[in-house]
């Protein structure tokens, strides 16, 4: 570290998001994924400062906003776990729109201010409601979503055969009924949805080859989603929890995640263009999500989702290493 790295904690629907403001090194110029490549090969160490202990924990979230390469985008993002790199946030994309029209990023203009963020996945549109000078709820619409497999089944140790679809939300996830596993949301503690979602991602890693239609840097299994099953869109608010990066527990109900529901349920005809929906986290905090129009990812067939919740600022700080701290440099305890 050349100089303190200060940041900007937010949350969304209880997920954390540490926003890097000043102290990271200014990188190469090239296209956002060569961005997130040259990050991940020489700069990783930044991350684990940042993202674990004792500065962070385990299942801690940060943006690093880099200049963006794509016409037209506000601002682009770097996404950071206790893994590496994701290519898509939609938690963090809320968070970062109230951010941009807070710290004058984008000009504030209301009832709605737009802010274009170039993601790893491609550019995401938020939508910042304004009222009284003030930033509120933000909803984004994100790259294509599609059903990549549908009604696939694995057998898995411990569980026996389990049905699961794998979709993509600017990140490909499995997607599994809870139920199956013995689960009950409110029953069971969140480490058992943890273990048997992780179980999941493993086995379908090696079961499902990926591919996407864009770039090769996006074909990889993100996380496994757990559901309560309720996928029809009459059936009142779902349930779900997603399990990503390595075995990290997302708090809110995730935005990404939520688009690739969205985009299983429509290919499955479990819901409609404009039908609406409340996609519940297992700590109670909701997102509202529809199918906006549809499209093409490719020869998928796609959708564009909405997805809308709100962000929380929660604190800012100022961090350093100190030359001998043997710990500095980021740990955890699993």
């Amino acid at each position: 570290m050349a100089e303190p790295l200060t940041v900007i904690d937010m949350h969304t629907g209880g997920e954390p998001l540490r926003v890097v403001t000043g102290g990271y090194p200014k990188l190469p110029k090239g296209t956002i994924l060569e961005k997130r490549a040259y990050v991940r090969d020489r700069l990783d160490h930044l991350r684990k400062i940042l993202i674990f202990e004792p500065r962070g924990h385990f299942d801690m979230y940060g943006a690093v906003l880099v200049e963006p390469n794509l016409p037209g985008a506000d601002l682009a993002v770097l996404f950071m776990h206790n893994e590496g790199y994701s290519t898509m946030c939609g938690h963090a994309i809320m968070a970062l729109g109230r951010y941009a029209v807070d710290y004058g990023v984008v000009p504030k203009v209301e009832p709605v201010t737009t802010v274009h963020i170039e993601c790893p996945c491609g550019m995401v549109v938020a939508s910042v409601e304004i009222r009284d000078g003030k930033s509120g709820g933000v909803s984004f619409e994100s790259v294509p979503a599609f059903l990549y497999a549908g009604d696939q089944m694995i057998e898995l140790p411990g569980f026996g055969k389990i049905n699961f679809d794998v979709a993509y939300g600017g990140a490909f996830y499995a997607l599994a009924d809870c139920h199956q596993f013995g689960l009950e949301f409110g029953r069971d503690p969140a480490r058992n949805f943890v273990d048997a979602a992780t179980i999941l991602t493993e086995a379908v890693k090696d079961a499902v080859s990926l591919d996407h239609p864009d770039h090769k840097d996006l074909a990889f299994l993100y996380g496994s989603i757990l559901t309560d099953g309720a996928d029809d869109w009459n059936e009142g608010p779902t349930k779900n929890v997603c399990i990503f990066a390595d075995a990290q527990l997302d708090r809110s109900p995730t935005g990404s995640g939520v688009t690739a529901r969205l985009a299983a349920m429509f290919a499955k005809g479990q819901i409609r263009e404009g039908n609406a929906r409340i996609f519940e986290s297992i700590v109670g905090s909701r997102f509202a999500g529809f199918v906006a129009s549809t499209t093409k990812a490719g020869d998928f067939d796609a959708i564009t989702a909405r997805v809308s919740g709100h962000a929380y600022y929660s604190g800012k700080a100022e961090f350093i290493v100190e030359d001998d701290d043997p710990l500095g440099q980021g740990f955890l305890v699993l």
